[in-house]
């Protein structure tokens, strides 16, 4: 199955009321893992690279280039995001390059700031095919959507998605980035209220930090995009030391970086299998 654009991913999720995991790209293991992950579970899949990434590979390019070529060797739809970019820049790189759906990230401004800014992406995006997500905790929330106790208003979020035309939306219902326990705790009824009033795709970023059994809640409540990332580097940093550990002598970092990549291949099938 060659590499599909986010939106006809979608379009399928949509169809089955699931969601469709999506999971960043740290290095060119993760996008190989994640593939495979996805193929062992029969299940579309979205890899997304982030600016903090692009940032530490110096540029989009080299990350990106690699990610999409293991999206079209792929044996199930595939698409490949640029997560949470703050840069219209970057966007419009992200756009050339092929990738097929970029989240800007414009929640740290003011409500109308953020707005006008959106709009201004979307079209561009709109303009070529591009699907867009976007973010939406609080009036002028200062830590974005997902930090601690924020909360997203369904009358907001309806707003927001009619006066920016964005394809889906990001929305602060508990969840946490970086979270290494899995002790978030989900409004699901809010869920519910931001699917109805919203009328787009719901995104659940931070949800390293939920139990399974709460994202399938929240799938049943209408999250239909489910970003996961600390979670699976834990999983690929701790089979790394453990390898290094045992085997002190290794120089060849395929010994264990292979392991690692099969370990978070696991991950990410058992995830995706939660969120059908």
């Amino acid at each position: 199955m060659p590499l599909v654009p986010s939106g006809e991913l979608f379009r399928g999720v949509l169809a089955e009321d699931a969601a469709v995991g999506a999971f960043n790209v740290l290095q060119i293991e993760h996008a190989e893992a994640i593939a495979a992950g996805a193929e062992a579970a029969g299940r579309p899949v979205i890899l997304q690279i982030s600016e903090k990434t692009v940032r530490y590979h110096g540029a989009l390019a080299p990350i990106g280039l690699a990610t999409l070529a293991v999206a079209r060797a792929a044996r199930v739809p595939v698409a490949v995001h640029l997560d949470h970019a703050e840069s219209a820049d970057l966007v419009r790189e992200a756009v050339e390059l092929g990738l097929g759906s970029v989240m800007f990230d414009a929640a740290r401004l003011p409500y109308e700031e953020n707005v006008a800014a959106t709009r201004d992406v979307t079209a561009y995006c709109h303009e070529r095919g591009v699907w867009v997500e976007a973010e939406l905790g609080e009036v002028g929330g200062k830590d974005g959507a997902h930090a601690p106790g924020v909360r997203t208003d369904p009358d907001e979020a309806r707003a927001f998605v009619a006066d920016t035309a964005v394809d889906a939306l990001a929305v602060a219902v508990g969840s946490s980035h970086a979270m290494r326990t899995r002790t978030a705790r989900l409004d699901f009824d809010l869920v519910s209220r931001l699917r109805r009033a919203a009328g787009v795709p719901l995104v659940l970023h931070g949800s390293s930090g939920v139990a399974d059994a709460d994202l399938a809640r929240a799938v049943a409540a209408g999250m239909r995009k489910v970003n996961v990332s600390t979670r699976l580097n834990a999983v690929f940093t701790r089979v790394v030391r453990g390898r290094l550990d045992a085997h002190p002598e290794l120089t060849d970092p395929r010994r264990y970086l292979a392991p690692a990549r099969a370990a978070v291949a696991a991950e990410v099938a058992a995830l995706l299998r939660v969120l059908a």
